[in-house]
């Protein structure tokens, strides 16, 4: 259902229909988060409101209309600064966008006293209109605030224990981007008990049709404090299913580049997710708060540098991804550097300039102690050679400059001695060599991984060349870790990395070089971790980051699971993560969950009969199955003329059913879910407790109602 007017009578609250007209009177055009009087004045809160969303819609078309008409041809000098700036124009016609169904307002702020530095100390209070972007009118005043702005942040932390100054909070609700419903908190007023909200309630039960929405119009204080965390620091969210991490990590980011624009402007943001279907899911929600510029990736994009078609047994992909595989990658890249067996002789007009093996040698020592990059050190070796040969050119009364130098470092002497003492390393041959080559490995690996797990780790059919390999994923990250090992990988401002729990300890080496000297936001759930090397603990993932001091937050309150369905997917907890208190729902749904056994030869057909059931109803709906029987269903699908959608594609008004494979399901949710033979779920995984994982993954995906179909008894874990 989507939000409506609350129903009247609840104590305290004020909706549209129980409010009276007397709403506090406006001060003239131009105060700050006020609207110009309409012509024709109404005495209905409800139509003033929507006066002032069509005065903003407005403004904000005005704002769009003044930047496209911007005339740059006279103030460009050259083809470059005209392309630089046009594309800015650009961008900024899209930040300016008014997405019709997107509420420009979602909220409003009475304040007790004004704060507003041209009013006066006893003009009273004011009011601030909350959303997605600033607005302006053609004076320039604001008519909607951010909410990312300081006068914004009391939305969603201000109560009546601590009212910040704040009279009445305003919430409204929309139906198709239509204000139609209004509701009040009064912050000041002890006679008001009541503290639920149905307008909060209805915005976060509605049905989800199209990409991940943002919630900014839902935050909770607990939430925010998240999202408005500095951007010095790194932040890791340990969120139960429902609790909307996700959204917070996102929504972190737009706050980030809103306080810290320039600063992202230089150095770059990134949001990492599990795969390509998840963040088409989320690609929406940064656009929606006028976020247009952040990349987005995932792990395996980031480490592209091989190309990935083979796959690893599980424990050959556990034992790549350990932390002691960075030890034995660093062995091999420094495997090649040598002692000099010869002098150095540089030839310069008449004269030999001779270094001598054990001055050669020191400074191999030297640069070898220092442990700096391999490619940085081998770049400085030719430099620290030709010093020593100016030392000897200014002893022999010569008066070498740098000039002299660099051709001294160019010399072909020169080049063959850092050759012989460091030669050149290729990331990807290297850890070619060191996954089919037992001998090497042997040696690069001695007292760090047993023989039996090098023999795990080899290749059973080694390729012959970099480029006829059959790369796995975990191969394509020690190819990364060693070409960091070599060049110094460049630095994001911030980077959000999403379903955490999943990467193993090389994983998140990779992308902890990516924020060497920013920040991160680190989001997941250790109960639905789904690979053999999930993680077993953040303070261990975040010391594998590179991050060990970053502040871990719990997120427990689910906003979109019911709690009769999260109550019971919560039954598995003590198996797969017996460390984390149970999650709770402010939701209580009643009817919410279907468990129904039927004959093994029945189940297709069962589960064909559930989703048209769930299709009656408004919003999306998501069929999850073992990965194996994906196909099996889509053909049932197909004969029963349902059509249904791949994860990824953006569910619409016509398309509304996704048949999802189990593997793929974590980070997305659907209005009713259709889950197809637990059992199966769990046996798809190569250990148990990886599968029950699995499973409760596919049983927190829904926000309105799960049915549960088995043939095969449930896992005891389940009753």
């Amino acid at each position: 259902m989507g939000p409506s007017c609350p129903s009247p009578g609840k104590e305290g609250r004020s909706a549209v229909s129980t409010v009276s007209s007397n709403d506090p009177l406006r001060p003239s055009p131009g105060q700050p988060g006020r609207f110009a009087v309409p012509a024709t004045p109404t005495t209905d809160p409800l139509q003033r409101e929507r006066d002032h969303l069509a005065a903003s819609r407005a403004a904000l078309r005005a704002m769009r209309e003044d930047v496209e008409s911007l005339d740059i041809s006279d103030v460009t000098g050259t083809w470059v600064t005209a392309v630089v700036l046009q594309n800015q124009i650009e961008a900024r016609i899209a930040a300016l966008a008014d997405l019709s169904h997107t509420p420009l307002f979602f909220g409003r702020l009475d304040y007790l006293h004004a704060i507003s530095e041209d009013l006066s100390e006893g003009s009273g209070g004011e009011n601030f209109y909350i959303g997605r972007r600033h607005v302006h009118d053609h004076d320039g005043d604001p008519m909607v605030i951010d909410w990312r702005a300081p006068v914004s942040q009391p939305f969603y932390r201000a109560s009546r224990t601590a009212p910040m100054d704040v009279e009445r909070r305003r919430r409204f609700g929309y139906t198709g981007g239509e204000l139609t419903a209004y509701e009040d908190e009064h912050l000041t007023d002890p006679a008001e008990t009541d503290t639920s909200s149905a307008l909060l309630a209805a915005e976060i039960e509605k049905p989800r049709v199209g990409p991940m929405r943002d919630i900014v119009a839902t935050i909770q204080p607990e939430q925010d404090e998240i999202v408005r965390a500095d951007i010095t620091g790194t932040v890791c969210v340990q969120g139960a299913p429902g609790t909307g991490k996700t959204a917070v990590g996102l929504h972190r980011v737009a706050y980030l580049l809103y306080a810290h624009r320039e600063r992202l402007a230089r150095t770059g943001t990134l949001v990492i997710g599990p795969n390509n279907a998840f963040l088409s899911y989320i690609e929406q929600v940064l656009p929606a708060l006028g976020e247009l510029e952040v990349a987005q990736a995932t792990v395996q994009q980031l480490v592209a540098h091989v190309e990935v078609r083979g796959e690893d047994t599980a424990e050959a992909a556990r034992l790549k991804g350990d932390a002691r595989m960075a030890e034995v990658l660093r062995r091999a890249v420094r495997s090649g550097i040598t002692a000099p067996t010869e002098p150095c002789v540089v030839v310069r007009g008449s004269r030999r300039w001779r270094v001598p093996v054990y001055e050669l040698a020191e400074i191999v020592e030297e640069l070898t102690a220092r442990d700096i990059r391999y490619g940085a050190a081998r770049e400085a070796l030719p430099q620290r050679i030709a010093h020593a040969v100016l030392l000897k050119m200014e002893q022999g009364g010569e008066a070498p400059d740098d000039r002299v130098q660099d051709a001294v470092a160019r010399n072909a002497a020169v080049k063959a001695t850092v050759k012989e003492c460091w030669p050149p390393v290729d990331p990807a041959r290297l850890v070619h060599r060191l996954l089919s080559d037992p001998e090497f490995l042997a040696r690069c690996a001695e007292g760090v991984l047993t023989p039996e797990e090098q023999r795990t780790v080899l290749w059973s059919k080694p390729g012959r060349s970099v480029r006829t390999a059959r790369w796995t994923p975990a191969d394509a990250v020690l190819v990364d870790e060693a070409t960091d090992l070599v060049q110094r990988t460049p630095s994001l401002g911030h980077v959000v990395l999403d379903e955490a729990q999943d990467l193993s300890p090389m994983q998140y080496r990779a992308v902890g070089r990516r924020c060497t000297t920013g920040s991160a936001t680190v989001l997941g759930d250790l109960a639905q971790g789904t690979t053999p090397w999930a993680t077993a603990s953040w303070p261990d993932a975040l010391h594998h980051l590179g991050k060990p001091a970053a502040h871990i937050e719990e997120l427990t309150k689910g906003f979109r699971v019911p709690e009769e369905v999260i109550a019971y997917a919560s039954r598995l907890l003590p198996a797969i993560a017996p460390g984390l208190a149970p999650a709770t729902s402010v939701r209580a749904a009643p009817g919410s969950l279907t468990i129904t056994r039927v004959p093994a030869d029945g189940l297709e057909k069962a589960v064909v009969e559930a989703c048209h059931r769930a299709l009656e109803h408004e919003g999306s709906t998501g069929l999850i199955a073992a990965d194996a029987r994906v196909p099996l269903l889509a053909a049932a699908l197909t004969a029963a003329g349902l059509p249904f959608l791949s994860p990824g594609a953006e569910t619409s008004a016509e398309a509304r059913l996704t048949l999802v494979p189990a593997s793929l399901a974590k980070g997305l949710e659907y209005d009713y879910v259709v889950l197809d033979e637990p059992a199966a779920v769990v046996a798809g995984e190569p250990d148990e407790r990886t599968g029950l994982r699995r499973l409760y993954v596919a049983l927190t995906r829904a926000v309105s109602g799960l049915t549960v179909l088995h043939a095969e008894p449930l896992p005891d874990r389940l009753g």
